[in-house]
């Protein structure tokens, strides 16, 4: 995993940013900070995250290709533009369905 922030006050484009690894995902931050952070991640074809909860919200949208995400064993089809609050404390995983590209945004703020 990258853990190093994107150059500030430049524009990037963001799909570009991260490539497609075989047989893998792979993350890079954009921004990390105390109260949360923002990372792009890709997948390949078969790859997905396995299932997890966490303490805070999260925002996943998808900006390439297309995605199942399981928010508590519920199935969410999401396609490139769309988006999805995953909330804290809902088990949930990214199932394997083709190569795909997300934006993964998670808010710490609030939760003391």
């Amino acid at each position: 995993m990258d853990t190093a922030e994107l150059e500030k006050s430049t524009s990037h484009i963001i799909v570009e940013i991260i490539e497609y690894v075989t047989n893998a995902v792979v993350i890079k931050t954009i921004i990390k900070k105390s109260t949360g952070n923002i990372s792009i991640m890709s997948f390949d074809s078969g790859e997905g995250l396995t299932e997890k909860t966490t303490p805070f919200d999260q925002f996943a949208q998808i900006i390439e290709g297309k995605a199942e995400l399981i928010i508590d064993k519920k199935s969410h089809i999401l396609e490139k533009g769309q988006g999805i609050i995953i909330p804290a404390h809902a088990s949930n995983y990214i199932k394997p369905n083709g190569r795909f590209k997300m934006i993964l945004t998670i808010i710490k703020d609030g939760y003391e």
